[in-house]
């Protein structure tokens, strides 16, 4: 254990939170959160349309999700393109590269021109083009990028503004012109292609070990101090094309079938109760903690985590980098989905299917709230049974040792 605490602290993680600041990796992750608050407002309304379904007076705000996290997939292209160049240090193209994004994305959707009309399904904006918004601001950001490269224009005796113009001009013709060629020369419907592409990624996402490792790699991440947002580049397609899926399933008069969305794994706080690795038992366990450090911690943490907000616990207790409390933050993030995984496969519990991403609802409410079933709090309360029994023994040890550590430190003072 020693041996490889040692790996994971001296070599892993360092190498780990070097690929995290590798400006095609945070560009991603940061793209993705300025994405929250066009997602949140799409989920407020989908909240909204779920007390609108009791009370029927409510006026429709659909066009406002329709026009927040309906625009999903163009947003991404242009946060994707405006972050790449941020990482990138080029400044001056972070409007002008996501502006230039959102052109070219127009054309990898494929849009049919008929008597001046421009005809486009209006889903390839939203949710399911969130891919194609990636793809599409990191193709946009790889050609300005080889742009500013090749130094032209380094010396000049024209003016600064017409340099500005030229140093513009070109790197937008050249990404135009190269989405020109692949969906109007060489007929190529890009978006298509990516669904296509990415099909088994999605297809094993909805399955049990893909839902396992959905919760297992940000818990381990977390665990080493490092953000969980590193993984949404690729989490959010899955969980968007999943919920999606079970929107329009519901739509036609079918029974949602995909469990693998963010509703089930974050914003249920069935799994991520308290947080990421459901740490919300630990804290529980430590209000009652005899070591006195550990019982403060506990009270300080308790509000942040009943929201599922565990960065104070997290780092405070500290878990990061903790052996005897990464490993049951692990295997949480091992039963807890397949506990749920039983629960909604066996139709003890129903699959989401409404958009609502607001993941700081204090469970069971959350619960019961996302899956529509009263349900969910016999599914909480065994979670949180289990929650408890694999905390225990583990933080029994570590409270153990922070007392020994107190009594120490005070006879030292003494």
């Amino acid at each position: 254990m020693q041996a490889f605490m040692s790996w994971l602290s001296d070599s892993f993680a360092p190498a780990m939170q070097n690929f995290t600041k590798r400006p095609w990796v945070a560009a991603i992750s940061g793209a993705m959160q300025k994405n929250i608050p066009f997602i949140l407002a799409g989920s407020l309304i989908f909240f909204y349309n779920v007390f609108r379904s009791y009370f029927l007076f409510l006026p429709d705000l659909g066009k406002i999700a329709n026009y927040s996290f309906g625009m999903l997939g163009l947003i991404t292209a242009f946060m994707i393109a405006n972050q790449m160049m941020e990482k990138l240090y080029h400044f001056r193209y972070t409007l002008i590269a996501g502006l230039t994004s959102i052109c070219v994305y127009m054309m990898f959707i494929k849009p049919e021109f008929t008597d001046g009309n421009m005809l486009v399904s209006f889903d390839r904006f939203g949710p399911a083009g969130i891919l194609l918004g990636i793809v599409t601001g990191l193709f946009v950001s790889y050609l300005f990028h080889l742009y500013t490269k090749l130094g032209f224009l380094k010396e000049s005796s024209l003016p600064d503004f017409v340099v500005g113009w030229i140093h513009a001009i070109i790197p937008i013709l050249i990404s135009i012109g190269c989405g020109t060629l692949l969906v109007f020369t060489f007929d190529i419907d890009v978006f298509s292609k990516l669904l296509s592409f990415f099909s088994p990624i999605a297809a094993f996402g909805q399955t049990l070990p893909g839902f396992i490792l959905m919760a297992l790699i940000p818990a381990i991440a977390m665990s080493m101090g490092i953000s969980v947002w590193t993984f949404t580049g690729l989490q959010m397609p899955i969980f968007m094309l999943g919920i999606t899926a079970n929107i329009a399933l519901v739509a036609a008069g079918q029974p949602p079938t995909n469990i693998v969305t963010y509703e089930t794994l974050f914003t249920a706080a069935l799994i991520t109760m308290g947080g990421t690795g459901a740490t919300l038992a630990l804290n529980l366990l430590m209000l009652f903690s005899k070591s006195r450090e550990l019982k403060t911690t506990g009270y300080i943490c308790i509000g942040p985590s009943f929201f599922n907000i565990n960065e104070p616990l997290v780092f405070g207790t500290p878990i990061v980098l903790n052996p005897l409390l990464m490993l049951p933050m692990w295997i949480n993030a091992i039963t807890s989905p397949i506990i749920v995984w039983i629960f909604m496969r066996s139709d003890w519990l129903n699959i989401p299917s409404k958009m609502i991403q607001v993941g700081q609802i204090p469970a069971p409410f959350s619960s019961v709230i996302i899956t529509e079933d009263w349900r969910a709090i016999i599914c909480y309360v065994v979670l949180m049974a289990v929650f408890l029994i694999t905390w225990y023994p583990f933080f029994k040890v570590y409270e153990k040792k922070r007392i020994e550590e107190e009594s120490a430190n005070t006879n030292q003072q003494d």
